[in-house]
């Protein structure tokens, strides 16, 4: 079996999705592992501009059928058969996937590669709504859903948590994760800067390293749960 194809989705704008993606990459590589990174968001490709330089990576448009053949040839190609596929979706590709997904779905078992979703939310109804969607298309993901702790702790997300959707994820396999909040100044310096996790590790100053420190080690607490999927 190939390594694992990781898809950090969600549909919509603003729910945290590309600070889970840069932290997902640097958990991967942290465990010494080859990482290529599909940017689907083409028209501000923030991911892939961060981490260009220390990760293989390829800007994907999945709002065309192209785009899901070139992503199946990559995920497919011999040279990438050692690598983790992570894939950091653009907001409303929801169409996208609804029209194409099913050529992904049905070339898992050749590609020989499992598809782990990992679908960010916040409190709002539209993200599970979306998510409905999403496993619709894409039946043979196995599907995370992470609670941005940004936007608030577990215990605030009441909609997801009694809801029915969340009972069809975790009786498929999937886990409900929270994704651990980062210190505004932090987050700033990384987005601004254009920094990736490994790199603001290193360079900022002691205050914000501390506090990166204790947020690495919440979302890699996380990851473990992923990995033992």
């Amino acid at each position: 079996m190939s390594k694992p194809i990781y898809l950090v989705g969600g549909s919509k704008g603003g729910v945290g999705k590309s600070m889970v993606t840069m932290a997902l990459i640097d958990y991967l590589q942290g465990n010494a592992e080859s990482v290529v990174l599909i940017e689907t968001d083409t028209s501000n490709p923030d991911v892939w501009k961060t981490y260009g330089e220390s990760t293989k990576g390829e800007l994907v448009n999945l709002e065309e059928a192209d785009g899901w053949i070139k992503l199946i040839n990559i995920c497919g190609d011999d040279g990438n058969k050692e690598s983790t596929i992570v894939i950091n979706t653009r907001a409303a590709n929801n169409q996208g996937v609804q029209k194409y997904g099913e050529t992904l779905n049905s070339t898992l078992e050749e590609l020989g590669r499992t598809l782990i979703a990992l679908w960010v939310v916040n409190r709002q109804r539209d993200s599970l709504e979306l998510l409905k969607d999403f496993r619709e298309a894409l039946p043979n993901a196995l599907v995370h859903v992470v609670r941005n702790g940004y936007f608030g702790e577990e215990s605030k997300y009441q909609l997801y948590n009694g809801s029915k959707i969340r009972a069809a994820v975790e009786e498929k396999g999937g886990k409900s994760l929270t994704f651990p909040d980062m210190a505004d100044l932090l987050a700033d310096d990384i987005y601004t800067k254009r920094l990736t996790i490994a790199k603001a590790s290193a360079d900022l100053p002691i205050g914000n390293r501390a506090e990166l420190k204790r947020w690495k080690a919440l979302a890699n607490v996380m990851f473990d749960e992923v990995a033992k999927s």
